[in-house]
């Protein structure tokens, strides 16, 4: 029995690059094997294993061979007699496709130290192409490694368009799209991953919404907005920002909402942004107390102020005009927030009056501020 570190926690240590997670190989085992030695099974299509005091998880060696479409249209094959080599080889790239021995030697059989040297992403073998998750995977690592110079080997950037055009792009489910996209937005250059979609013909296939006329600089927001550090919430919702008056994208919203179904608080986050750039735009043109309020209201930004901070941060990315006018608007918000119903409340200010009064005296907060400003 033989364990070894495989995948992402070599390349990362190679390229000198924090080791989040740990993934463990073990050749020469079976599950009884495991189990004896204290590891508990978790696999329900392959045996893997969480070791007994790290918690890691631990695969048996394994070869695959396509039974089907898609993530899932695979069967497995695990015994003691499956080498590393045959275990490597099934990866998706070459440089995921090394492994690290208990004495810190490199395995290496697909040339993955040279093409981390070459800053190059390409596929270990034509059994890349037999899932297509792996076309996000890589278009996701292009997002994630475009700052230190990595580029798509041209075969692997064609044998991603051929797996487009042969219809085993459309195999992919909504759950896995939406993983895999989330991740994207998250890296250093979200814009990467969406181009490498769009130049192998997937993000037709599985973004479609997304091929408006608008995306280049929807893409160049969502890249400030990870400059910025913000999180997945504003950088989705940047790809929803449009020049236009009149901003088309909210049926494309609700379309990849319904058939990503995305998480509410991501669709709520976006639809600020197809619904209310317009009006955000104007009143910082010329501030204005009642349009301020008018915002907060529309926007839900009293009850929800954090949801309004995303947007407005959003907003301050793409548009000089809200950029300069941000913080006042958010110390507008932090003062209305103050003002409690209950501190109006007496025998004669109540119910509809009360929100009347309430409404009132939050304009007021904001036109005393605007006097200061």
């Amino acid at each position: 029995m033989q364990i070894y570190r495989v995948g992402g926690a070599v390349r990362d240590k190679l390229l000198g690059l924090p080791v989040k997670d740990q993934d463990w190989v073990v050749v020469g085992a079976s599950p009884e094997i495991m189990k004896a030695k204290g590891f508990q099974p978790v696999g329900k299509d392959f045996p893997v294993f969480l070791h007994p005091q790290t918690k890691e998880e631990y695969a048996l060696a394994r070869t695959e061979r396509k039974s089907g479409h898609g993530y899932g249209g695979f069967t497995f094959h695990t015994a003691s007699d499956v080498t590393l080599e045959e275990d490597l080889l099934r990866r998706d790239l070459t440089i995921n496709a090394m492994a690290e021995d208990e004495a810190g030697r490199i395995i290496d059989p697909y040339g993955g130290q040279k093409d981390l040297e070459n800053r190059i992403l390409r596929h270990v073998s034509e059994a890349f192409a037999e899932d297509p998750l792996r076309i996000l995977r890589t278009a996701r690592f292009a997002a994630r490694l475009t700052p230190m110079k990595f580029t798509i080997a041209d075969d692997t950037l064609a044998l991603m368009t051929t797996m487009v055009s042969s219809g085993e792009a459309s195999f992919l489910v909504a759950e896995r799209v939406w993983q895999e996209t989330r991740n994207a937005l998250m890296e250093d250059n979200p814009d990467q991953y969406f181009i490498i979609l769009q130049q192998c013909g997937a993000l037709n296939i599985v973004l479609p919404e997304l091929c408006h006329s608008q995306l280049n600089k929807a893409l160049t927001y969502s890249n400030k907005a990870a400059g910025h550090k913000s999180p997945d919430l504003v950088r989705f919702s940047c790809l929803f920002i449009s020049d236009d008056a009149q901003n088309h994208l909210s049926e494309s919203l609700r379309t990849l909402s319904k058939r990503l179904r995305l998480p509410s608080a991501f669709v709520e986050q976006a639809r600020l942004i197809t619904d209310h750039t317009q009006q955000a735009r104007q009143l910082c043109a010329e501030l204005q107390a009642a349009d301020i309020m008018s915002l907060f209201n529309a926007t839900d930004a009293l009850r929800r102020p954090e949801r309004f901070h995303f947007f407005l941060d959003a907003l301050a990315i793409a548009f000089q005009e809200v950029q300069l006018k941000r913080d006042f608007i958010l110390e507008c918000l932090t003062h209305c927030l103050q003002i409690k119903a209950k501190d109006l409340m007496s025998e004669t200010v109540k119910g509809k009056a009360l929100g009347l009064a309430l409404e009132q005296a939050r304009v007021n907060c904001i036109s005393g501020i605007l006097k200061k400003h």
